[in-house]
C-alpha cells in the first residue's frame, strides 16, 4: 500500500528546510575555518617565522578549497545532471562534513613537523572538494520545485544559510572566548567548533535523505537521455553563460570574505581590539547580510533577479570606496556600520543567485554550469580577497583595501550585462 503523497506546503517547507540546512551546514564548516585561519592555524601548523608569514601561510590554506570546488563542482556536477540533485548533495555533505570533523584531530606543526600542514591541506583540500557540489545542488533543490512567481524567494533560501552558519561558527568561537582562556583556546579548544560539526552534518543528512528528486530533473529525464559529459555540453553549447556565470558571482565572495575573514585578523592584530569584542561586533553586522538576502528574493521576484544583482554590483562597487577607511578608522561603531554596510550589500549580490544562474543553463546541464560558475567565482572573489586585502594594506594603508571590491563589484555588473546580452 503506497504512502499518500505529502501536502504541497509540507513539500515546500521540506525542500526549503533541505535546502537552508546543507547551506548553513557548509557556511558553519567554512567559517570555523575562516575564523581559525585568522587566529590560530598560523602559529600552530607553521614554523615560527614573522607572525606576517604565519598569516599569509594560514590563508593560503584557506585559498587552497577554493580550488579544490571547481574540481568538485565538474565532478558532482557530472552525476547531479546524470544521477540527480537528491543523491548528489547527500554524497557533497558527507564528504565536506567528514573532512571538516577530521581537522580536529589533526597534529600541529610542534606534535608531527612538516606532516602537519599536509595533512590540513589535504582536509581543506576535501572541504572544497565536497563544498564543489553543495550550494548548486541546493540552489537548484529550491529553484526547481518553487511553485510560480516564488523562484527568486525559493532560491535565496540556501543563501539563508551563509548568516545562520556564521552566526552559529561566530557565536561558538565567542562563547568559547568567553569560557576558555587564551592558553586553553589555542591548545584545544579551536577544535570544538569542528568536532561540534558532526551533529549537524547528520541532521543535514536526515533531512536530505528524506526529499524527493526535483520536478524539472524527473521531467528532463523522462524526455531525452541526459548528457554522456555534461561538463563537455555546457563548454561547447554554453561558453559565454559560463564566463557570465563567473563574473556574477565575484561581488558576493569578495565581500563576505572582507568582511569576515580579513576584517577579523585585522580588527584583533593590526588594530587591537579584544578578540570577543571583534566577534561580537560582526555578530551583529551579520543580521543585515539576512536582511539583505531577504529584500533580494523579495524584490528579485516583484522585477528580476538580474536588475537586483547589477544594483548590488554598482553598491559593491561604492561600498569599496569607503570600506578600508571605515575598517580602520579605530572607531568601533564606525567599524561596526562598515561591516554591516557591507554585508548588506553583500545580501543583495548573493540573495538573487539562485535564482539567476538557473536562468543561465539548460536543465540538462544546469547543475554542472551552476557549480562551476559559483565555484570559479568563489576563487577570484572569495580566495584572492583575504591576501589581496592583507597585500595591498600593507603597501598603501587600510584606504586601499576596499579597491579590491570596488574592482570585484565591476566584474559583476559586466557579468550581469553578458547574461543578458545572451538572453
Amino acid at each position: 500500500m503506497q504512502a499518500a503523497p505529502l501536502h504541497p506546503l509540507r513539500t515546500h517547507a521540506r525542500v526549503l528546510t533541505a535546502s537552508l540546512v546543507g547551506t548553513a551546514i557548509e557556511f558553519y564548516d567554512f567559517y570555523i575555518y575562516a575564523t581559525a585561519a585568522a587566529l590560530v592555524i598560523g602559529p600552530l601548523f607553521f614554523p615560527a617565522q614573522s607572525v606576517a608569514a604565519q598569516q599569509l601561510l594560514s590563508f593560503m590554506t584557506f585559498g587552497l578549497a577554493f580550488f579544490a570546488r571547481p574540481v568538485g563542482a565538474i565532478a558532482f556536477g557530472h552525476f547531479g545532471d546524470r544521477v540527480g540533485r537528491k543523491s548528489t548533495l547527500v554524497a557533497s555533505l558527507m564528504l565536506m562534513g567528514g573532512s571538516t570533523v577530521l581537522i580536529a584531530f589533526l597534529p600541529t606543526y610542534a606534535m608531527a613537523g612538516p606532516l602537519a600542514p599536509a595533512l590540513l591541506c589535504l582536509l581543506r583540500f576535501g572541504q572544497g572538494f565536497g563544498l564543489g557540489g553543495e550550494w548548486g545542488g541546493a540552489a537548484l533543490l529550491a529553484v526547481e520545485n518553487a511553485p510560480p512567481g516564488w523562484a527568486a524567494r525559493f532560491g535565496s533560501a540556501p543563501q539563508l544559510g551563509a548568516p545562520v552558519g556564521f552566526l552559529a561558527a561566530n557565536g561558538l568561537f565567542l562563547l568559547l572566548g568567553l569560557t576558555l582562556t587564551e592558553a586553553d583556546f589555542a591548545a584545544w579548544g579551536w577544535r570544538i567548533p569542528f568536532l561540534a560539526s558532526a551533529a549537524l552534518v547528520a541532521v543535514g543528512l536526515w533531512v536530505r535523505l528524506n526529499i524527493g528528486e526535483t520536478a524539472a530533473f524527473a521531467a528532463a529525464r523522462d524526455s531525452a537521455p541526459p548528457p554522456r559529459v555534461p561538463l563537455g555540453a555546457l563548454l561547447t553549447g554554453h561558453a559565454p553563460a559560463v564566463l557570465a556565470g563567473i563574473a556574477g558571482v565575484v561581488a558576493c565572495f569578495a565581500i563576505f570574505y572582507l568582511a569576515t575573514t580579513f576584517a577579523l585578523s585585522f580588527g584583533t592584530k593590526t588594530l587591537g581590539y579584544p578578540r570577543d569584542t571583534f566577534l561580537a561586533v560582526q555578530l551583529a553586522a551579520n543580521l543585515f547580510l539576512a536582511l539583505g538576502i531577504l529584500a533580494a528574493g523579495w524584490w528579485a521576484d516583484r522585477t528580476s533577479a538580474a536588475r537586483v544583482l547589477a544594483t548590488g554590483a554598482v553598491l559593491t562597487a561604492l561600498v569599496g570606496v569607503v570600506f578600508g577607511s571605515g575598517l580602520g578608522s579605530g572607531a568601533l561603531g564606525l567599524v561596526w556600520l562598515t561591516l554591516a554596510a557591507a554585508l548588506f550589500v553583500m545580501g543583495l549580490t548573493y540573495g538573487p543567485l539562485g535564482a539567476w544562474l538557473q536562468t543561465l543553463y539548460p536543465v540538462e546541464v544546469r547543475y554542472t554550469g551552476i557549480s562551476v560558475a559559483f565555484n570559479l567565482g568563489g576563487i577570484i572573489g572569495g580566495a584572492l580577497a583575504p591576501f589581496a586585502a592583507q597585500a595591498l594594506a600593507d603597501r598603501g594603508g587600510t584606504a586601499y583595501v576596499g579597491l579590491f571590491l570596488t574592482l570585484a563589484g565591476a566584474v559583476t555588473f559586466a557579468g550581469v550585462r553578458l547574461g543578458r546580452a545572451r538572453h
